[in-house]
């Protein structure tokens, strides 16, 4: 659920004490926010808090993978590296993650990021821009399969309960792929505020044809 007003909470994972350190130095200045968990690993409780601030090389191992697996359990994530490349920024984006923070964007940036994902807002920093604006499909959202398939099945007139049940997660959940969704077109500048509009832009980058659409009218029946 957005958090709008209000304190929220942020899990911070980076396997350098001092960045931890340093990163809870720089929140602390902001009210309206605490932290509630810090750790080496990823191996945290779904929902371990509002906003997850995740550095992506943990023990020398990239993690970009591992953004999926939390935001498929409905954590809001946030890639924070020092690692730039259009790759790195791109995949973070694409498995999930909420934005991107370099390492070397500062107190300012980071914090807004956190309060823009508490609320389910976008927030694109100078970093994110940059790579978004190389990129050739830059005006087509990054979505994960876990949000592309929330979509398509929430267009077949499925309601987000039924959505849940079919992929095995909670409606919270389900909400929170839908609502990644419209950040994420709000954030290459094609807002959709309505479903309607959502399945416009779907039809429009080709994610869903008119046949996934009718097709599910008849594999429904019986579903319930």
């Amino acid at each position: 659920m957005a958090r709008t007003t209000g304190p929220l909470t942020v899990a911070i994972i980076d396997d350098h004490p001092v960045v931890i350190e340093g990163i809870q130095t720089w929140l602390s200045e902001e009210p309206r926010i605490s932290v509630g968990h810090t750790g080496e690993t990823v191996d945290v409780e779904p929902g371990v808090a509002d906003v997850l601030i995740l550095d992506l090389n943990l023990h020398g191992r990239l993690v970009i993978g591992d953004i999926a697996t939390l935001a498929a359990a409905g954590q809001r994530v946030i890639a924070f590296s020092q690692f730039t490349e259009q790759r790195v920024v791109l995949e973070s984006l694409e498995a999930g993650a909420c934005e991107f923070v370099a390492k070397n964007e500062g107190r300012a940036h980071l914090v807004n990021t956190v309060l823009a994902a508490a609320g389910d807002r976008p927030y694109v920093t100078p970093t994110a821009a940059g790579v978004l604006v190389g990129d050739r499909g830059a005006n087509r959202p990054k979505l994960s399969s876990q949000e592309r398939t929330a979509l398509l099945w929430w267009f077949q007139s499925m309601s987000k309960a039924s959505v849940a049940r079919r992929m095995g997660v909670s409606v919270h959940t389900v909400d929170v792929y839908i609502r990644r969704a419209r950040v994420k077109y709000a954030q290459v500048g094609r807002s959709a505020p309505t479903k309607a509009d959502m399945l416009a832009r779907a039809i429009e980058d080709g994610l869903v044809k008119p046949d996934d659409i009718t097709g599910y009218e008849s594999a429904a029946v019986g579903v319930g």
